[in-house]
């Protein structure tokens, strides 16, 4: 089943409450990165970046980012696919969190944690809003906390 956020976005109120839950999760964390994954993490990613006061990093479908890029692809449950990282994005040390709108299988978060990685970054935690049946009781990431606001399940109970 497919899952989409779009009426979470047309509802700034309840856009800014989800901003919000973020933030204050991340604020005291001592992130100095966002990094958010193309497409969906890139509506959420930047708010919380500047309400923080961490820089922004965007990991982008190929062929998107000026500049010396490094790249990593992963396997999706429906073929493959890549994310690319311009390489003065991230320093050695930096602490930083990953943001997506969804979880399924995990392949594009753990590429992102790959990237981050591999320039010397410490990624704290992945956060997303939505996380699918098929990762419930599934925390971690390459070794990484995953946050997960929403579980449809969930929300289909309530009805």
């Amino acid at each position: 089943m497919f899952q989409d956020i779009t009426t979470l976005l047309l509802n700034h109120k309840v856009f800014k409450d989800t901003i919000d839950i973020f933030v204050d999760r991340y604020r005291d964390m001592g992130i100095s990165v966002v990094a958010g994954i193309e497409a969906r993490g890139l509506f959420f990613g930047p708010s919380i970046a500047l309400a923080i006061g961490a820089k922004f990093v965007p990991l982008r479908k190929p062929n998107k980012l000026p500049g010396e890029v490094i790249s990593e692809s992963y396997v999706l449950e429906y073929g493959t696919d890549c994310l690319e990282m311009d390489v003065i994005s991230v320093k050695p040390g930096d602490r930083a969190v990953v943001i997506d709108d969804l979880v399924a299988t995990g392949g594009t978060l753990s590429a992102a944690i790959t990237l981050l990685e591999r320039m010397g970054g410490q990624v704290v935690e992945c956060g997303c809003v939505v996380g699918l049946p098929e990762v419930e009781g599934q925390r971690r990431l390459n070794g990484k906390p995953l946050y997960i606001l929403v579980h449809p399940r969930e929300i289909e109970e309530q009805y």
